[in-house]
Order: C-alpha cells, then sequence, then structure tokens
C-alpha cells in the first residue's frame, strides 16, 4: 500500500472530475422542463429557499425566453445563483418542496433551470445592477466568501464603498476552496467571483487576514461600519493516538489541495478511510475515489438515519465505489515506520439523545481493524475561537453570538454566516449577507 499522486491519465482526470450535474444540453430542453412548472400561487419552492428566490417567476421568464429577466430575478435574491444551482442540496430544499412530489412525479429541475439563466449572464458578463452614487459610507467587510460578497453587494447596489479583506488569494469562500470539484469547477467559480465584483465599489485586499495584517481595531478606526464574514476553518481533530502519523490528514485541507494543486498532483492512497458523514466526507470520499485509490470507506459512529449527508449526497459515494461502516468509530490508528497502516474502530450502539437530538453513540467495548494507507478526518469544523475572543467579541465556544440586526456586541460591527451558525449551506451565507447589509443600510440611518 502507499500513497501517490499521478495514479490516473489526463483523460481519467477530466473523466472523473467532470461536472455530476450537467447544464441542459439544449434552449429547447431547457423550454421543455419550465413549461412543466405549474407557477403554484403560494410557492412552496420559494418558501423552501433560504434567500427567497422567486421560482415561479423566473422559470416562467424563461418559457418567454426572457434569460435576462430570469436571471436578475435569480441575483436579486442571491448572487451567488449559479454557483448555488450547482451545490445547493435541492433535494431537502426548493426541488424537495415541489408539488410534484405530492403527485408521485419528478420534481421540477429547479437548480438545472436556474443554472440556465445564470450561466448565461455570467458567461455574457451582463450588466443586471446599476449601483447608486456614492453616499459617503465605508464598510469594511472579513471574509470574501458567500456571506462577505452577499453584503458587499447588496450594500455598493446602494452607493456604499466597500473594501473586503480576504486571507486567501482568490474570493469565493467555501465555494472556491471547500466543495469537490466535480459540482463546482474553479475555474466557474473564478468567474462567479468576478460577475459579482463587476458591479463596481467593491475593492478586495486578498492575503489579509484578520489578526494577522490587520486588526478589527484598525477597521474601525478608518470604517464607518464593518461586517465579519469569517466562516468556520479549524477542522475537528479526533483526539485519538497515531493522528499525528504521515497519511492522516484533514478533509478540508485534502479538498482545498484538489481545487488549488490539480488533480495529478494530490497524492492519495490504495486504502483510505474517511472518518465522517457529513458533506465534506462525501466530498473527500467520492474524490479520493476519483483521484485512484482502489478502496474508499466510510466510517460512521451512528446509523444511516442519522447521517448529515442528503441521500442523495450518498448514493454519489456509492455510486463511485466506496463503502460504507456503520456504528463505527476511530479508537486508535497504528503506524509502521511512521505511517498509517491500521485504524482501530470501536463498535458502537445508538443510546439516548444527546444534546444534538440524535441518539448518542455508546462504545461497545468490542472493537475491529480496518487496513489503511490513509484516514481522512471530516467530523467537522469549529469556529475561530482565539481570534473572536482576543477581538472581544461575544461568542458561544468561538460561534459569534449577534442580535436580531445581525449586530454583535460591539457598536458598529455585525457578522452572520458560518461564523455565526456554526456552518450551514453556501445559501444560508448568502441570505446571512442580505440580512446583515439590510441592518448596515439601517444603521446608516440614524
Amino acid at each position: 500500500m502507499s500513497i501517490t499522486n499521478n495514479r490516473l491519465t489526463p483523460e481519467q482526470y477530466e473523466t472523473n472530475f467532470n461536472e455530476i450535474r450537467p447544464p441542459f444540453d439544449t434552449k429547447e430542453a431547457a423550454l421543455v422542463e419550465a413549461n412543466r412548472c405549474l407557477f403554484c400561487y403560494d410557492a412552496p419552492c420559494t418558501k423552501s429557499c433560504p434567500t427567497g428566490i422567486n421560482v415561479p417567476k423566473f422559470i416562467k421568464q424563461i418559457t418567454t425566453d426572457n434569460i435576462k429577466g430570469s436571471a436578475h430575478t435569480i441575483f436579486i435574491s442571491n448572487i451567488f445563483g449559479g454557483g448555488c444551482a450547482r451545490v445547493c442540496p435541492v433535494e431537502k430544499l426548493c426541488e424537495g418542496a415541489c408539488v410534484y412530489n405530492l403527485m408521485h412525479e419528478e420534481p421540477i429541475a429547479i437548480a438545472k433551470l436556474q443554472r440556465h439563466a445564470t450561466d448565461k449572464a455570467i458567461e455574457d458578463k451582463w450588466k443586471l445592477f446599476e449601483r447608486k452614487p456614492p453616499i459617503g459610507k465605508k464598510v469594511a467587510i472579513v471574509g470574501a466568501g458567500p456571506a462577505g460578497l452577499s453584503c458587499a453587494h447588496v450594500l455598493s447596489r446602494e452607493g456604499i464603498d466597500i473594501t473586503v479583506f480576504e486571507k486567501e488569494s482568490k474570493g469565493g469562500g467555501l465555494m472556491t476552496y471547500g466543495v469537490a470539484a466535480y459540482k463546482v469547477t474553479p475555474g466557474f467559480c473564478e468567474e462567479e467571483v468576478d460577475f459579482i465584483l463587476s458591479l463596481g465599489g467593491i475593492d478586495v485586499k486578498y492575503d489579509h487576514e484578520l489578526g494577522k495584517d490587520f486588526s478589527l481595531n484598525d477597521l474601525q478606526q478608518n470604517y464607518d461600519s464593518v461586517y465579519i464574514g469569517i466562516g468556520v476553518g479549524l477542522a475537528r481533530q479526533l483526539e485519538i493516538p497515531g493522528e499525528e502519523l504521515e497519511g492522516v490528514e484533514d478533509a478540508i485541507r485534502f479538498i482545498y489541495d484538489i481545487r488549488t494543486k490539480g488533480y495529478p498532483n494530490v497524492a492519495v492512497g490504495d486504502k483510505v478511510a474517511v472518518i465522517g458523514m457529513g458533506m465534506t466526507a462525501i466530498d473527500a470520499a467520492t474524490q479520493a475515489k476519483r483521484l485512484g485509490a482502489k478502496e474508499v470507506t466510510m466510517v460512521y459512529r451512528r446509523t444511516e438515519a442519522e447521517k448529515n449527508c442528503t441521500q442523495a449526497e450518498l448514493d454519489i459515494a456509492r455510486l463511485d465505489g466506496c463503502s460504507t461502516l456503520w456504528l463505527a468509530a476511530p479508537k486508535e490508528i497504528i503506524g509502521e515506520n511512521g505511517k498509517a497502516k491500521q485504524l482501530v474502530c470501536s463498535k458502537m450502539k445508538l443510546g439516548a439523545p444527546d444534546h444534538t437530538g440524535k441518539p448518542a453513540p455508546v462504545d461497545t467495548g468490542e472493537s475491529f481493524i480496518l487496513e489503511v494507507d490513509m484516514v481522512i478526518k471530516a467530523t467537522g469544523q469549529k469556529p475561530f475561537i482565539d481570534l473572536v475572543q482576543k477581538n472581544n467579541l461575544k461568542n458561544s465556544n468561538g460561534k459569534l453570538i449577534i442580535n436580531s440586526d445581525c449586530s454583535t456586541n460591539i457598536k458598529g460591527v455585525f457578522a452572520g454566516g458560518d461564523c455565526v451558525n456554526g456552518g450551514k449551506e453556501v445559501v444560508d451565507a448568502v441570505q446571512a449577507g442580505k440580512d446583515a447589509a439590510a441592518a448596515i443600510i439601517d444603521y446608516f440611518k440614524f
């Protein structure tokens, strides 16, 4: 067993990382699907969308060949509408709420139709928004992810000058660095960020990290308001013996490397164990298989009924050949010559519900061994607790505490997205940015 890169041919990489949800082949195919829509008056699809996209309206605009109007309808609610059309768990949001499900028929392909409209807008660089004249206010935004750029776009449309500080060399946050490449390509992410910034009035300072290159106090001194959208990015550790061995790595770093280094340059093992059953775990497992791993086993301490990923995501992993081990928790990683060799797992059973509301996994005292050469940890992320505490921001175990108007305990400082909720969907972060923008605009009225 070994961990190596460049396992496949260029053609195999291209095939393996091709989009799993391709667009409509033709305009006519999109029209046929759009005309299936019943244009429900109370629109359960719209109600289930965290950003409140008017789904019947944008689909109706497609049926009348008003693609530009359709794109505007989407972007006015969700400026990341192109990316969300690719990565949203639509089966539990808009498409899951479609009335066709009640008739045991296929729901409208809302995400695919949304992509049909937004791809054209982004590709052709349509100017769908006009920025109002500057009003003499400046806002600093920390983080160029979906929350930060959503907030920036809304504020800039109102004539407020925006400076975004981003620790990475590119914008997009989770979309750019933390999602499987077969869902959304790095190239598209760059195009989407450029489209958002094309409005004007938004200056992004890349490679600028809070607490390292500048402080919150610096921003307060130089801007009329501050918005914090730093997300979460610290991987949770397993806290077991052998975690320091070669071949043990975080899923976030693994996915980050795939998106920044190029597929042939990322090493993967022959036998890979992925710990966890959330969306990140699925992304890590499927991409490990698509990089050339011979065996990928997903290890989860509860049963399939308690999984954090959607059924659609799990089906993708299974179709890729990933196997699952339920009621198993990592206990120790045994090494040889400093490299991971075996994963010792405890057999678990379900007990009474814990603080999450799910049945708590309980160790039965029995264990078993998996032969591995790579272990990928995907047990979630934790907030930047040291960073927020050093800046005297009120928090709960690192998660920022905000009021109903998105304000923190510091006057003029607002926050939202994953750094507040602990990690939800991209679409939730976009809405958080919109909510904060509205609150900041109200703040300037006083």
